[in-house]
């Protein structure tokens, strides 16, 4: 029996990230990115007002009212200053936000400006509004400004030849907006990885029918695409396909030469998976094992195709196939997006009652994370207990919002024991 960790390091082996594609920046979120983007004009591309006001030369209002970033004299009497309190000046006119029309301020005299707007030839400062009357032909400055205040100076932002988004970065929001800011329609990344998802069984039909005696509704399909999307892989959902060792074969190559993951469910234990992995070994290496996990200890793993695409077969069992999914072929897509991270994140918390296990395998059973609000602590109220034990029970995983990590040495946890749990996604 092999150990989880050795499958893990087997799976991790096989991942590939997908050749880079140029997309556009609207598309590019949550990707790696493949390119060093560096700027090629300076951000911002002007002297802009950085706030509305008015652009004055600061040597014309320096010293009024005392100007902002002047120090006191030291005794903390202002009042003694002589300079004047304040003075008037004439309004050129109005310059706006997005005005392309050059502009030029004589000595003493005062343009208002809008958030954004280009500075006029000559000003090097702005007069914030709370520091002069408001007004329109002329304008009295209760204040004055240094040369440079709240004005945003060309290449303040960003230099030409600044890297603006470096490779292997993962593009955020911010990325997205810095890549608007200098241009970039479009950016090289690492796409997502396309997986696609197959089910296999005599006993399954789609949720559009009525299951007959016997019948069970195909929830493998469905649920392992949702938690290919979650791991962010771009996924196609192919749904049931028959056991024909022809139709399987032309199923399984067709998805071979437009994924990088395939998952089949339904093909370990049974007769009928025997027949699906004598098909599957026709195309490459596979290989079904016992790992020393629980629940879905039989799981398969290979590399099929011309180009070794990793291929993995998971329980029928809706609950233990999601659990394998999670451990093994959700780090795998991880990687191929390049994150640093492929696995979730583990926090240490306190158990609320006993839980059971398999001595000999590592558990990931089902459970609800909280915090203790008074402490902080993390505490977990485990929702399944060792394999064989209501494991099939499907409800109790969608109350689930973590897995509780079980040693393999240990085949009870009592209540008040602390154990590493892993989170799932977030709900609601």
């Amino acid at each position: 029996m092999r150990s989880v960790e050795e499958q893990q390091a087997r799976v991790a082996a096989a991942a590939v990230a997908p050749r880079p594609v140029r997309v556009a920046i609207a598309e590019s979120q949550g990707l790696m990115c493949a390119e060093e983007v560096v700027t090629e004009r300076p951000l911002p591309g002007f002297d802009q007002a950085a706030i509305d006001g008015y652009a004055v030369r600061s040597v014309d209002v320096l010293g009024i009212g005392g100007s902002a970033g002047d120090a006191d004299d030291g005794d903390g009497e202002s009042g003694r200053d002589e300079r004047p309190r304040d003075i008037s000046l004439p309004v050129m006119g109005l310059i706006e936000a997005g005005a392309r029309t050059p502009s030029r301020l004589q000595p003493r005299q005062a343009a208002r400006v809008q958030t954004g707007a280009p500075m006029p030839t000559l000003a090097d400062a702005v007069l914030p509004l709370r520091w002069t009357d408001g007004g329109e032909s002329r304008v009295r400055v209760l204040r004055g400004v240094r040369s440079g205040a709240y004005v945003r100076r060309t290449g303040d932002d960003v230099q030409p030849g600044d890297v603006a988004v470096r490779a292997g970065t993962i593009i955020g929001a911010a990325q997205v907006g810095l890549l608007a800011a200098v241009g970039r329609e479009r950016v090289l990344v690492h796409p997502r990885p396309r997986l696609s998802v197959l089910s296999v069984g005599g006993e399954l039909v789609d949720i559009s029918r009525t299951p007959g005696n016997g019948q069970v509704y195909d929830v493998n399909s469905y649920a392992l695409a949702a938690a290919g999307r979650d791991a962010g892989a771009e996924v196609n959902r192919v749904g049931i396909v028959s056991t024909d060792p022809k139709q399987l074969r032309e199923a399984v190559e067709g998805q071979l030469s437009r994924s990088e993951v395939i998952v089949i469910a339904g093909a370990v234990g049974g007769a009928a998976a025997e027949g699906v992995r004598s098909v599957l070994a026709q195309l490459g290496d596979m290989e079904v094992t016992r790992i020393a996990m629980h629940p879905g200890s039989v799981q398969g793993f290979g590399q099929l195709g011309p180009d070794g695409v990793p291929v993995f077969l998971l329980p029928a069992n809706p609950v233990s196939a999601l659990v394998v999914f999670e451990v093994m072929v959700r780090p795998l897509v991880r990687l191929s997006l390049g994150k640093r991270q492929a696995t979730r994140r583990i926090v240490s918390a306190r158990t609320l009652s006993p839980i059971s296990s398999v001595v000999g395998r590592k558990g990931f059973l089902r459970g609800q994370l909280m915090r203790d609000q008074d402490t902080g602590e993390y505490l977990v109220q485990a929702l399944g207990g060792a394999a064989g034990t209501s494991s099939h029970l499907l409800a109790t995983l969608a109350e689930a919002n973590c897995l509780v990590i079980v040693p393999s040495e240990a085949e009870q946890i009592r209540t008040g024991e602390v154990v590493d749990v892993a989170f799932l996604a977030q709900r609601g």
